[in-house]
């Protein structure tokens, strides 16, 4: 019993959220006037050129700033509370603010000087996947626990750039401006998914905590509206389930694809050099091969390896290069040279490592060697320290490397010795600055006691 009581303790939370506060902030916040309606404005600009760029920092730094979540927390909370006015106002907000991003993106990508070469962070938009439905989803209910609770912290900056509101509007805005269909609704079709998802959490969490419904003087009113407001979440319900359906179905089939694909890179005398998927008229692959042409059994097999993967043949469209030698030799040609890239890179970046290998090895002190060498040629040698180092000038802050050598003897050297030791570890190790320290080692009268003191 105390352990249920205390798991009921930490994940209570009515104990911790205050609704009226988060009816009065998310109800202030849904309206696009005046600052906001520009800071909107000015935060799609610069998504625009994140996604332009291909800057993953700039996107985020763009949706932090962006005012975007209101009317949609608006929306939820006014399904969830009955209030036919504030779902008016929000839609209506959301609309001004679909129309300020679009404008604003449709603007930039048709004056922008800047190319756009590699558009991979615009495609990612274009293609939603079950993925962004979760993130949606619990996207939402965090944007809306932290709404209601006593205490702000980060959650909401969190949330504004896990649910990404703004590349698909700033991506719609670049399909108009170049006429391109494809993006716009792609883009679109995923901001709206967004939009759904959050609605439905913030929704369900108003419903949870129970907010203070609208309250109606009449009751035929209150009747009529509980009743549109059902039809409406009915509506709102079948879309949502509908489109998460088919994106776990497209997704299912992308992994199947995609194991498949790996563990048949080879059919004979042929082999898969590239492969797209599509789900405009059910989900398709279309498989490139090249190399010789599939014979019939190579078809046959193809299909029966496919089955192992859960894909029909129906699903899969075969694509062979059939095209003159000439064009097969270009194929193969820019293929190996793409893996000849890839080997030169490797190397030279192995050549770099192996140089640094060799630099950090020339700078290891043979120390035993050295012991060595100078013990036969200097007598009372007792022991030798060698050490790399460095002297900085504290005026200047100017380094130099240096080798700092200990040398331990029974008796002083001769400063001609200490001299010569010097020079001949220049030499030796192709070293400029030679520290030379000596330490003598005297012996006390009791040496019974084996007793030293080291001057």
């Amino acid at each position: 019993m105390s352990f249920k009581q205390q798991f009921l303790d930490i994940v209570n939370i009515k104990d911790y959220v205050d609704t009226d506060a988060a009816a009065q902030s998310i109800r202030s916040n849904i309206f696009f006037k005046g600052p906001n309606a520009w800071i909107l404005a000015f935060s799609i600009v610069i998504a625009s050129v994140g996604l332009n760029v291909n800057s993953i920092p700039v996107i985020i730094g763009a949706m932090l700033i962006s005012p975007l979540m209101g009317p949609i927390f608006g929306v939820g909370l006014g399904l969830g509370t009955s209030d036919m006015s504030l779902i008016k106002d929000s839609i209506r907000n959301l609309l001004i603010m679909v129309a300020i991003s679009l404008v604003a993106s449709t603007l930039y990508f048709l004056i922008t000087p800047l190319s756009l070469t590699n558009p991979t962070e615009l495609l990612a938009r274009t293609n939603p996947t079950i993925y962004d439905v979760l993130i949606a989803l619990f996207g939402g209910f965090a944007g809306i626990f932290e709404q209601c609770r006593k205490a702000k912290g980060t959650v909401f900056s969190g949330v504004a750039i896990a649910t990404a509101l703004m590349p698909p509007l700033c991506t719609a805005g670049f399909g108009l401006a170049n006429g391109n269909l494809a993006y716009f609704i792609g883009a679109f079709y995923l901001f709206a998914i967004n939009c759904l998802f959050i609605t439905l959490a913030t929704y369900i969490t108003v419903k949870y905590l129970k907010f203070r419904e609208v309250e109606f003087s009449d009751a035929a009113i209150q009747h009529r509206t509980k009743k549109i407001i059902t039809v409406t979440m009915v509506l709102f319900l079948i879309p949502s389930i509908w489109s998460a359906a088919i994106m776990i179905k497209q997704t299912n089939f992308e992994q199947k694809v995609t194991s498949f694909v790996e563990k048949n890179k080879v059919i004979g005398n042929a082999f898969i050099y590239d492969y797209k998927i599509s789900h405009n008229d059910g989900s398709k692959v279309e498989i490139f091969f090249t190399g010789e042409l599939l014979s019939e059994s190579h078809r046959n097999n193809i299909y029966e390896k496919a089955k192992e993967f859960d894909l029909s043949p129906e699903s899969i469209i075969i694509n062979e290069h059939i095209s003159k030698k000439e064009d097969d030799s270009e194929l193969i040609k820019s293929i190996y040279e793409r893996s000849d890239e890839q080997i030169r890179l490797l190397r030279e970046e192995n050549a770099k490592l192996q140089q640094q290998v060799e630099l950090s090895s020339a700078k290891t002190l043979p120390y035993v060697q050295l012991t060595r060498e100078i013990k036969s040629s200097y007598q009372g040698i007792k022991e030798v320290t060698l050490s790399r180092g460095a002297t900085v000038t504290a005026d200047s802050l100017k380094m130099q490397e240096l080798i700092v050598a200990v040398v331990k003897t029974e008796k002083p050297l001769a400063a001609e010795e200490v001299t010569r030791l010097t020079e001949w570890l220049k030499i030796r190790l192709s070293a400029e600055n030679i520290l030379l320290h000596q330490e003598v080692e005297a012996v006390l009268p009791d040496e019974s006691e084996g007793v030293e003191v080291t001057q």
